[in-house]
């Protein structure tokens, strides 16, 4: 039995090679007499594997007959250079000691135990910021729509921020300026992919806001789409197009409203009516409309219809029926219709009409004084001379040449050099007009805009007429809608005509 034992050590011997420690500690093992005992159907040749380390009472199953051929030893030599992956060792009976070292396949390491932090690592800073800016609420974009920001407040939309209706209707009433058209129809768009587009008072406001950006395509499109509509929704619509200029679009729409959908006008349904006849010089209209309020749908004229009826007369340049209409009023002129007939002998250029007007306003109001109009001399008193003290010299009075405008059928430029104030010569007149800040805006937009696209021009002071004649002919040439917004009114210039009718 020893001289098998030692036949058995001897090629573990040679096929073993470890490190150091552990070569030395399976030395120490393999030094000490093993005693083994076979059991009759058992042979050297049966492989246990290493990891049963407890000792089993019953004996083990017979082992399955081995694969291939018998493993191959190695002749002896030094077997501290071998390579090869230790054998399996051999119990063939109960344990005798346990062993402290594992030398089978190395086992996977258990994981780190966790940090003592309740949680994971915080995020970068980076990170943690784009959190925080993908969760905005209705409430902050509330705070930058009654802030003026929009443009932040678009941005963070496009970052996925949550709006809910009172979020939209305050970041559409903050596009009044036509400057954020372009931001009043992003927001638009993200009100229509919101489960929210069906809301009425939203909706509206829309229309609002693309009327006050002269962009009444834009609302028409909306208004047509919109799954409902009230009465505001028609007013929004008539009002914005008398506003901008498109009396008759407005006038079709009104009479759209009764026959198509037979929806009944209102007393403020006939003010704006009144008004869109005014700025598209309606006068025949604006009576029948005024007419068949009482007639046909039972309603009292009010103070404000007969001040529409003087704002159709005076707007289309009749100031003396305006004033015989106000002689003929079945009530006493009120302040409105003071400050009304003010307003128009002002746009008109009638001073004396305007002075009068202005002494009756401020009689009834006193609050409304200009205080920045300075006060009108007295007259000079003037004394009768005759002939005779005059040594015989008579007066010879002259009227200023009468300006007569001539018709061309052909539309062509030619500077009207009497808009230049300055005493300057005829040629450094046509000069100054090229210099008018709209043109100036105009030629900048043309190159900086792409074709095709309506162009819209915003203008502190009143319009000249050389300039309004120029843009006609530019509106004819470029083939684009020149909107220019002036102190007075909106100006649509297209294929060579504008929406006043040459009146403003």
């Amino acid at each position: 039995m020893a001289a098998a034992a030692a036949a058995i050590r001897r090629p573990l011997l040679r096929s073993v090679a470890f490190s150091s420690s552990r070569s030395r500690s399976l030395l120490h093992l393999l030094s000490r007499p093993l005693s083994y005992s076979y059991p009759p159907s058992a042979s050297p040749n049966h492989l246990h594997h290493p990891h049963q380390q407890q000792w089993q009472p019953s004996p083990p199953p017979p082992p399955p007959p081995p694969q291939g051929p018998p493993p191959q030893w190695s002749p002896p030599g030094n077997y501290h250079q071998q390579q090869a992956p230790p054998p399996a060792r051999h119990y063939y009976g109960p344990p005798q000691h346990q062993p402290r070292y594992n030398y089978g396949p190395p086992q996977p390491q258990a994981p780190p135990p966790p940090r003592n932090d309740y949680g994971p690592p915080p995020p970068p800073p980076q990170q943690q910021q784009q959190q925080r800016e993908a969760v905005v609420g209705p409430g902050e974009l509330i705070g930058l729509g009654r802030e003026g920001r929009v443009k932040e407040a678009v941005e963070k939309l496009d970052k996925g921020a949550r709006a809910d209706p009172q979020a939209f209707y305050e970041l559409a009433a903050a596009c009044s300026n036509p400057k954020l058209l372009e931001e009043l129809r992003k927001i638009h768009d993200f009100f229509l992919r919101s489960p929210f587009r069906a809301d009425l008072q939203v909706n509206n406001k829309m229309l609002e806001m693309y009327a006050k950006c002269a962009a009444m395509n834009h609302a028409r499109r909306t208004f047509d789409h919109m799954p409902d509509r009230n009465m505001d929704s028609w007013h929004i619509m008539i009002d914005g197009y008398a506003v901008n200029g498109l009396g008759d679009v407005a006038l079709q729409l009104f009479e759209e409203m009764k026959t198509k959908y037979g929806i009944a006008p209102t007393a403020h349904t006939f003010t704006l009516v009144l008004n869109a006849c005014a700025n598209s010089e309606a006068i025949e209209e604006a009576f029948l409309y005024f007419d068949a309020m009482s007639r046909d749908h039972g309603i009292e004229p009010g103070v404000e219809h007969y001040v529409g009826i003087i704002e159709v007369l005076g707007k289309s340049g009749h100031l003396n029926e305006a004033v015989e209409y106000i002689e003929k009023l079945p009530f006493e002129p009120t302040d409105t219709v003071w400050e009304s007939l003010l307003n128009l002998a002002r746009m008109n250029g009638d001073i004396d009409l305007e002075d009068r007007a202005e002494e009756l306003l401020v009689s009834l109001d006193p609050t409304k004084v200009n205080p920045k109009k300075l006060p009108t001399p007295p007259p000079k008193r003037r004394l009768g001379i005759n002939m005779l003290d005059g040594r015989n010299k008579l007066v010879e009075y002259r009227l200023p040449p009468k300006i007569e405008k001539k018709v061309v059928n052909e539309q062509r430029y030619v500077p009207d050099t009497r808009y230049v104030l300055h005493d300057i010569d005829q040629e450094a007149k046509e000069q100054a007009l090229l210099y008018h800040s709209e043109r100036l805006a105009i030629a900048y937009g043309l190159i900086s805009t792409p074709a095709r696209t309506p162009l819209r021009i915003i203008k502190n002071l009143r319009i000249c007429g050389d300039c309004h004649n120029a843009i006609k002919i530019m509106s004819r040439i470029v083939g684009r809608e020149l909107i220019v917004r002036d102190n007075k009114r909106f100006h649509h210039f297209k294929d060579g005509k504008c929406s006043c009718g040459d009146y403003w």
